[in-house]
């Protein structure tokens, strides 16, 4: 008799059975899906949620671009939101109290006349005068470059810095919904990643009932989870059927590549950027992805086998954008660079290797590397970044190394995307 699904293979006559393959994966999905959520519940008591920690008046001023003394002299006169005061008088600022901040300065500057003084309060973009939402997708295809970590850093620092930023998990394994405090088999119950949005058929939502408000005051999300990988698997039936003609419940609406940015052209008055953290791999996704973006981010580790694994990247990558093309896809990135991540400037062969990627590629890659530090990977102990976690968490020498190599990259990413506005 041919074994049923759940046939247990046998060894000696005295042996215990061998429980099948797929019994045992998914007993260990659950007991860690169940340690994970005791773990969230935790770390982020009562409602097992997180939440963002409060500014000090010297790191919100320097987010806002003022001095301490005349965040001093607001709060001292009762001019724009008020701080909360802790012991010995010193202030704390939510993220939501510099933001109004922002605001109440930049009108203060615009009743002055001064608009460039008032666009530096609160940078973002004016629709108006021209100024597209750009779109970044952060890719590669190999597993260890960085690109999670490089793309929540980057969502986060636009929202600190101001901006009206969107973040997009398109990756099933949703490492970045994670970091955002989702955990997906518990959280996400089904139609509620961008597949909700860019599916073919009649479950199709809008994209404004997808995104979640998070914690971070002017970051917004759309989570992921493992059923972005439906697209994947339906889109080949969906080409088959305009193929033929036969364009009923999997044909219509646009082709798969312009799919994430006709549901992107509907939320596009609500956001300055939107951050995308592709998988890693080059299907559907990742290339309707890239066919929605102003901008790209690649990531890479630079390890010779990395460098050698992104030849092939570019390689397919180039190839198959040539196909979307021909198929009447538009290709019109405002910048591409590559960013170095998870570099130790003492080590002499990444050095080498990243000075042998500036003479290829010249200003296309980044000048800013993202150091290797343990403090980004002591952080993600607690589905944290740097820019959630206070500096009295780690030795003051290695945060604030980690957060300067932050802040330069992320500085350099927000110097092109104001480039692309000219500003």
């Amino acid at each position: 008799m041919a074994p049923t699904a759940h046939t247990t293979r046998t060894g000696p006559k005295d042996a215990a059975p061998t429980p099948s393959a797929d019994l045992t994966i998914a007993a260990d999905a659950s007991a860690l899906s169940e340690q994970l959520k005791a773990m969230r519940e935790r770390l982020f008591p009562p409602t097992a949620t997180k939440t963002l920690r409060s500014f000090s008046s010297g790191e919100a001023a320097k987010l806002i671009g003022v001095s301490d003394g005349y965040l001093r002299q607001l709060s001292l006169a009762g001019e724009g939101p008020q701080p909360e005061t802790g012991a010995g008088g010193r202030r704390f600022y939510s993220l939501s109290d510099i933001n109004a901040l922002r605001l109440y300065l930049s009108e203060q500057a615009l009743a002055k006349g001064n608009t460039a003084k008032a666009r530096g309060y609160l940078p973002r973009r004016d629709a108006e005068a021209g100024e597209r939402m750009q779109v970044i997708s952060v890719t590669n295809f190999k597993g260890g470059s960085g690109k999670t970590t490089s793309a929540v850093h980057l969502a986060q620092y636009l929202a600190l810095t101001g901006h009206r930023v969107l973040a997009i998990d398109l990756d099933p394994q949703a490492s970045l919904s994670a970091l955002f405090g989702y955990q997906p088999e518990l959280d996400l119950t089904g139609n509620d990643t961008l597949y909700g949005a860019i599916r073919y058929d009649a479950e199709q939502r809008p994209l404004s009932d997808v995104i979640r408000q998070t914690y971070f005051p002017g970051l917004d999300l759309v989570p992921g989870n493992i059923e972005l990988q439906e697209f994947e698997h339906v889109t080949p039936q969906a080409l088959a059927d305009r193929q033929s003609g036969r364009e009923g419940a999997t044909g219509g609406g646009p082709l798969f590549f312009a799919r994430i940015q006709a549901v992107l052209e509907t939320v596009e008055t609500d956001y300055d950027v939107v951050v995308i953290d592709c998988p890693p791999q080059l299907g559907y996704l990742t290339l309707s992805a890239l066919c929605a973006s102003t901008s790209v981010i690649v990531t890479v580790h630079p390890q010779m086998l990395d460098i050698a694994s992104m030849n092939q990247f570019l390689f397919m990558t180039a190839d198959l954008l040539s196909v979307v093309r021909d198929a009447g896809g538009t290709l019109n990135f405002d910048f591409l660079r590559y960013l170095v991540t998870r570099f130790e400037p003492n080590d002499g062969p990444q050095a080498q290797i990243v000075g042998f990627m500036r003479s290829l590629f010249g200003e296309r890659v980044l000048t800013a590397p993202m150091v290797k530090s343990t403090a980004v990977s002591d952080a993600g102990l607690t589905k944290q970044t740097l820019y959630e976690v206070g500096r009295e968490n780690f030795t003051r020498a290695t945060y604030d190394r980690a957060v300067e190599s932050m802040n330069a990259v992320n500085s350099e990413i927000e110097t092109l995307v104001h480039a692309v506005w000219n500003r």
